[in-house]
């Protein structure tokens, strides 16, 4: 709609410099000394849906936790609403010596922003604010408009299960809306029809009572650290199989109709072994790129420590070694069981010479959009128009916890319109997001709000 076009090209610059600032407050909800932060950004995000035309807006505060923002828009009861999903934290921005700025001082570089929580999430819930403001002054929304934006997806949405059990009404919605995922190019745009479940844990092993000397005491003594890396070895077998048994008891194996559509995607191998500035792919023997990263499950190690590891050398036999593991899953699969079978595994398979502890941190069920709602045929529709052709349904690799309980308390359809690239860093160093998928989502939106009412 050219009214649309021609009001975001005249505040482009504006919605950009606040989308900045956002960027600047360091909303880590992974780490209490930013608990201060977290309620910055959630009164910065509630002062910005106001200005955009909120009716209503407010701050509901989490006991233990951060808080969710709530907003909404009601122009008729009767007419269709749209209830968007969205969160403020961030994933911590370690390895700081990384990044090449400031990860919470944004810069814009050969046409990216370079900040943490670019694209993940504050970019793309931004796109959503825009896009209300754009429909509210120019007199043009057709649907009611909700606004649930969390502070805890980066940490599993631990508290965000209560508090949408307990305001089911105020929640009401025909649809949920998210902008939390990505598509293939600018080029080739698509939709994820589904995203994976996660089952994350902890794994502790201890040996001695102390650190001991190596010299000493290496060789008679197990050395948790050896322990560990052999148990975490285990994992797999010679074709990247996971071999904890029982863990692929539920999956559901992907038709080869899927598995067709799935093929029929743009995919460059060179091109994404250069990005990623490796010699060669790793995964399950049989299956393709796409299909391990979005119908397959996957174990992965995300984080290992143990001993000395500051400057210089100390010949040390640690007392205990630790490792951050994380499973993705897919429809069919539950998370407790996977989480069970994983924490039980590792109890199972320690020698004498050590002890193990292992806990969960969080996990999710994996979701599936169907492609007939109304909700898709209308985020497949606004893409058409804004991009000049069809998306391509895809599976995404990453996780989102909410969303199965989303539909199973509020009894409605979630449709993914995400507009950042998998290239775009998230969760590591450098995250961007391109100021053109920026400024696209703000123009495709809205078509979606048409198109929903229609």
């Amino acid at each position: 709609m050219q009214v649309w076009k021609e009001y975001q090209e005249k505040n482009k610059d504006r919605f950009l410099n606040e989308l900045l600032d956002l960027l600047r407050i360091p909303s880590i909800s992974a780490k209490s000394e930013h608990k201060d932060d977290m309620i910055k950004c959630a009164e910065a995000i509630q002062q910005r849906l106001i200005e955009a035309g909120a009716d209503t807006v407010k701050i509901y505060p989490i006991e233990g936790g951060h808080p969710v923002v709530y907003a909404e828009k009601i122009i008729d009861p009767s007419k269709p609403t749209v209830l968007v999903y969205g969160h403020y934290d961030v994933q911590p921005a370690e390895p700081l010596e990384l990044w090449k700025s400031g990860p919470f001082d944004p810069v814009i570089v050969d046409g990216k922003i370079f900040a943490r929580g670019s694209c993940d999430d504050k970019g793309q819930v931004y796109m959503h604010v825009k896009a209300l403001e754009t429909l509210v002054k120019t007199n043009t929304l057709t649907t009611n408009i909700k606004f649930c934006i969390e502070g805890e997806e980066e940490v599993g949405s631990p508290n965000l299960g209560k508090f949408v059990s307990t305001h089911k009404e105020l929640l009401k919605a025909d649809c949920i809306l998210i902008s939390d995922s990505a598509m293939i190019s600018m080029e080739n745009p698509s939709i994820d029809i589904g995203v994976r479940g996660l089952s994350y844990i902890e794994v502790e092993i201890t040996g001695p009572n102390r650190d001991l000397h190596s010299g000493v005491y290496g060789g008679a003594v197990a050395n948790p650290i050896t322990i560990l890396a052999k148990m975490i070895a285990s994992c797999h077998d010679e074709n990247n199989h996971i071999t904890i048994p029982g863990f692929y008891d539920d999956v559901i194996v992907a038709t080869e109709e899927e598995r067709k559509l799935m093929a029929a995607a743009p995919f460059d191998e060179k091109e994404y072994r250069e990005d990623l500035g490796i010699k060669e792919l790793w995964g399950e023997k049989g299956f393709t790129t796409n299909e391990r990263t979005g119908i397959r499950p996957t174990l992965e190690l995300n984080g290992i420590w143990g001993g000395y590891q500051g400057e210089g050398a100390k010949t040390v036999l640690p007392s205990k070694a630790s490792a951050k593991i994380s499973a993705r899953l897919v429809p069919n699969q539950s998370s407790e069981k996977i989480t069970e079978k994983l924490l039980n595994y590792f109890k199972s398979i320690a020698p004498a010479g050590v002890t193990v502890s292992a806990f969960e941190h969080h996990g999710g069920e994996a979701y599936m959009t169907p492609i007939n709602s109304k909700a898709y045929q209308a985020a497949a529709k606004a893409i058409e128009t804004t991009f000049g052709k069809k998306p391509i349904p895809v599976r995404g690799g990453g996780s989102i916890p909410i969303c199965a309980l989303f539909e199973k308390e509020l009894g409605i359809k979630i449709v993914f319109m995400g507009f950042g690239l998998d290239s775009d860093n998230l969760h590591s160093p450098n995250e961007k997001f391109n100021l053109e998928n920026f400024y696209k989502g703000i123009e495709t939106i809205p078509y979606f709000h048409q198109y929903f009412a229609e």
